[in-house]
């Protein structure tokens, strides 16, 4: 593209995709399109948006597209990749000067710069560094501005690059730069400090902003600073840093709030208080000297008088999170034994311990609770006006490093548990208080009371041997729940939410049902549900009385609530309230199920909402059993939608999904045409090959303990592909359990079950002959073949003489290197099941007349001897033996408060292994006949003769076992 003849058409372009005509904007944008794979459009571009005399609009645009160019065009490998020539003579054009006259244009020059650095700098592009750090040197204010603003978004960037190699670049950068970057910030600082106290307000923000940036430049470059970070330059940056915080914090007082110039001062601050926390959390070591300092700073300013009419919220929050990483810091804890701890981490430890003395911990205790904990007018009235919006209020995950109250409440928690012995009189003193009701009159008195109520729920764990907390509860908050003034609602949802803290670490079990009852009252406020069935002391029979009434309560609150947050909360409390009383739901959930479906409509664009009717829909199928059948029509769907790779909502929905479709399965009576279609979605899943395999293959087993016969012949084709293709690249453990659904599908169907799966079972035939080194891997082949020999011995015949055929060996030949293998390998099988399952399997070869299955007869006979062993039994009043794992008939159990009831599948696999030879033919008959059959073959003189090959040892073991039949 020639440049010259190109700019007047390209600019014409860029003008009209400024338009607000769509009929001329969509053709401008597409010629753009085509110009962006054209040498020289991007030096065009550069020449548009660095000529200042052009609309802001269109230069606007030239920025973005050279900057999405980057993107995709920059990188040598990249498809119409830019020329080397070309890229040499932009980042040349990019630094030429620095005096854009548009804040914003400025600022997206800076990105593209930086962008560029990440590709080329430094190697490609070594003079970037030094040209900017000549330009925040000139006189020029504009172009100093614009130079700094360059450097930051540079440093920000190379900064932000994760690969070893790169971090040693930047490591060497900032090292050779730092100091330069930490006078850089002190010759700004000091300028605004000038301006301000000349009372000159333009140039002070002028300056600020330089400030500022500098300032950032240098943060950025703390985690890479390891070869100067112990040095006075380091040290000294951050003690000019607490200086330079306390001549800020004094500014604040002569610039009034709401102005620009008091706003760019607190994000300064702000700023400040980054960089200590930044080297704090990431040079510990180096950090020792100044904790000290730290401590008297933060503590001064937040817990003491020096601070009023100074401090803002945002710089509190700091503070504290200052003080909070100094006490709870891994690296300045000593060993158990004092003496083996490094001597830099005593000497942190001596500098903690001389400045928490017990008058130091005392008033930041006291103010802590008495000063933080209080809850603001603004507080107040969002609760009255909103209260599920203030139940809802982020308090999870991070936000205590951005948001007072958690932030308050993080600290007192880590001062509280480092310091508990001092901390525990003080607290128990306001608890001491406070006792007996508080005049509703005195809303003072109300919110210290709430506070404090906080402070002994957070602390909980910590006051376990300090609090008698039953008495209390029943002499005090127990009354306290009663007093029904409006203004007693604090109060009142304080101590359940205060009872609820303790309820799993020290609540007397027989003082529930009183509890249960308080509650029944409580929950006709919307902001009240906290009900303690989520913990270990929980008994059914106690709250099976409440059940009907706190059921019915917590559905009403699902109905009134609107925010997603709450209706997730009410939703937990319900599947614990389903999940703790199992089929006791059933008469109660009517409504429930009416509801869901219209709540699941509603949360279309809320995965998280949707995840958590999930949750319920899986406490409310095992809950219902077999009943479940009747939620079809919205289940099924939902379920179906969840699990289907091609809806982007699987994303969020899949691990949910997959549990309710298990558990469905598992509680169905009956296979139906729409449950049996879901199972589409399975090809799909196995693919992915996730951490979801397992339930996959649980799923699958389901399937095949419902309805076999149905399930493998619409499905069986697909699945033994699926499984083809995952043996090839999944783990050993991945195959083993692959290969263990093979095994179930075979028990439960062995004539379906042994052709579905043909593909495969050469696989594991070879893997026995060749003797699997695995013992878990060789268990399972193992059982798959005994499965096949077992009980589909016609299978196992023609599987035999294909394998015979690929190995090039005699049929015969092939089954003795089997049996051998197999007796060889025995001990691999742990499982009494398994152990049991080989000798029947290997048992069925007899009578035989079989020349090769007769010389490895000695080893038969040693397998089931074992064998016999692990299952039989003796009756000590008759001396014989029976076999343990005989199971004569079914009857379904009586359930007992602490058991679960069997699910559907339960009753499958129970009636199942009624037709399971492992567990409905006697070993010890099976043996007997099958010797007495192959005796009557042979004859006794040729049995006799095949017994000696047998040690007299497990001969008279057998005897034994055989004596009485």
């Amino acid at each position: 593209m020639d440049i010259q003849s190109a700019s007047t058409v390209v600019l014409q372009a860029l003008t009209q995709a400024t338009s607000q005509d769509t009929a001329v904007l969509k053709p401008a944008e597409e010629q753009l399109r085509q110009w962006e794979t054209q040498p020289g459009f991007y030096s065009v571009l550069l020449n548009i948006f660095n000529n200042h005399m052009l609309d802001v609009n269109v230069r606007w645009l030239a920025v973005l597209y050279f900057k999405n160019g980057i993107d995709r065009y920059w990188r040598r490998v990249a498809p119409h990749a830019l020329s080397e020539e070309e890229k040499s003579s932009l980042r040349a054009g990019l630094i030429t000067n620095f005096n854009e006259p548009v804040n914003q244009i400025a600022t997206q020059i800076a990105v593209l710069i930086a962008k560029v650095a990440r590709l080329d700098c430094p190697r490609q592009w070594p003079e970037l560094i030094p040209i900017l750090l000549e330009s925040v040197k000139v006189q020029d204010g504009l172009q100093q501005h614009r130079a700094l603003l360059t450097f930051y978004h540079v440093t920000k960037t190379l900064a932000s690059k994760r690969l070893a190699a790169d971090k040693k670049l930047f490591q060497d950068l900032a090292s050779g730069i730092y100091s330069f970057a930490c006078s850089l910030w002190n010759h700004h600082t000091e300028t605004f400090l000038q301006k301000v106290c000349a009372g000159d307000q333009e140039a002070a923000l002028s300056s600020l902003e330089r400030t500022l940036l500098s300032l950032k430049g240098a943060k950025m470059m703390i985690p890479y600073t390891k070869r100067i970070h112990s040095s006075f330059v380091a040290i000294g940056f951050l003690n000019s840093v607490f200086e330079r915080l306390k001549q800020f914090l004094e500014c604040c007082r002569q610039v009034h709030r709401g102005s620009i110039c008091r706003e760019k001062l607190e994000k300064t601050i702000i700023l400040y208080t980054k960089v200590l926390l930044d080297f704090l959390e990431c040079h510990p070591y180096p950090f020792i000297p100044l904790i000290q300092r730290s401590l008297e700073f933060a503590v001064s300013y937040v817990f003491t008088e020096a601070g009023e009419g100074v401090v803002f919220e945002r710089f509190i929050v700091q503070c504290m999170n200052l003080i909070k990483m100094i006490v709870k810091n891994d690296s300045y804890k000593p060993a158990k034994n004092i003496e083996d701890s490094k001597p830099e981490i005593l000497e942190a430890h001596q500098i903690k311990t001389a400045f928490f003395t017990h008058p130091t911990l005392t008033e930041i205790g006291k103010r802590l609770v008495s000063q933080y904990f209080l809850l603001t007018e603004e507080e107040i009235t969002m609760w009255e006006e909103d209260p599920e919006s203030f139940a809802v209020e982020e308090t999870g995950g991070d936000s205590w490093k951005y948001s007072l109250r958690p932030c308050t409440e993080v600290l007192f928690l880590d001062i509280f548990h480092n310091y508990s012995q001092t901390l525990t009189p003080v607290l128990l003193e306001m608890v001491q208080n406070l006792q007996g009701p508080t005049n509703v009159e005195e809303p003072v008195q109300l919110l210290m009371k709430d506070a404090v109520y906080n402070a002994v729920g957070l602390a909980a764990y910590e006051l376990f041997d300090s609090v008698d907390f039953h008495s209390w509860f029943k002499n005090q908050l127990l009354a306290e729940l009663q007093v029904t003034h409006n203004r007693y609602k604090l109060i009142r949802r304080r101590v359940i939410w205060l009872i609820g803290q303790w309820i799993s670490v020290k609540f007397e079990s027989d003082l529930r049902p009183l509890l249960y009852e308080v509650i029944l009252n409580l929950m006709q406020d919307l902001d009240l549900v906290t009900i303690p069935v989520d913990d270990f002391e929980f008994r059914t029979e106690q709250f099976l009385p409440y059940l009907e009434s706190i059921f019915g309560l917590l559905f009403h609150l699902l109905r009134q609530v609107t925010e997603c947050d709450t209706k997730m909360q009410v939703l937990h409390v319900i599947s614990c309230v389903i999940e703790r009383v199992s089929i006791q739901i059933r008469p109660y959930v009517g409504c429930l199920v009416q509801y869901l479906p219209l709540l699941w409509r509603q949360s279309e664009d809320h995965n998280m909402l949707r995840c958590a009717i999930l949750t319920t829909l899986i406490h409310l199928v095992q809950g219902l059993g077999a009943e479940s059948k009747n939620l079809y029509p919205f289940l099924l769907p939902v379920i179906q939608l969840s699990t289907d790779v091609a809806q982007p909502p699987h994303v969020y929905l899949l691990e949910d999904g997959l549990e309710l479709w298990l558990v469905t399965l598992e509680n169905s009576s009956a296979i139906t045409p729409e449950l049996l279609r879901i199972f589409q979605n399975m090809s799909a899943l196995l693919e992915l090959s996730s951490e979801n395999l397992r339930t996959c293959f649980q799923i699958i087993n389901a399937y095949t303990y419902l309805s076999a016969s149905e399930f493998l012949q619409n499905y069986a084709e697909a699945l033994c592909k699926s499984f083809c293709d995952l043996m090839k690249d999944i783990t050993m453990e991945g195959q083993v359990q692959v290969l263990k659904v093979v095994e179930i599908v075979i028990k439960v169907s062995p004539v379906l079950g042994s052709h579905m799966f043909k593909p495969l079972l050469p696989a594991v035939f070879r893997g026995i002959v060749d003797g699997e080194r695995f013992p878990v891997v060789m268990s399972t082949y193992l059982g798959v073949i005994g499965r096949v020999l077992l009980q589909n011995s016609g299978f196992f015949s023609s599987l035999l003489t294909q394998m015979a055929v690929e190995c090039r060996q005699e049929a015969d030949q092939l089954l003795g290197n089997v049996i051998e293998m197999w007796v060889d390998r025995m001990d691999n099988i742990t499982q009494p099941e398994r152990r049991k399952l080989s000798s029947l399997a290997l048992l069925s070869l007899l009578p035989t007349e079989n020349g090769v299955i007769q010389d490895k007869f000695c080893g038969i006979i040693n397998i089931c001897v074992e064998a016999l062993h692990d299952v039989m039994t003796e009756d000590p009043d008759t001396a014989t033996f029976k076999d343990c794992m005989l199971m004569t008939h079914f009857e379904e159990p009586k359930v007992t408060e602490d058991e679960e009831p069997l699910t559907e599948q339960d009753k499958r696999k129970k009636l199942l292994a009624l037709e399971d030879p492992v567990y409905s033919v006697s070993l010890q008959l099976y043996v007997y006949e099958k010797l007495k059959a192959q005796q009557m073959l042979m004859g006794e003189q040729g049995f006799q003769t095949l017994m000696e090959t047998v040690d007299t040892e497990i001969v008279r073991q057998l005897q034994e076992f055989l004596k009485g039949l």
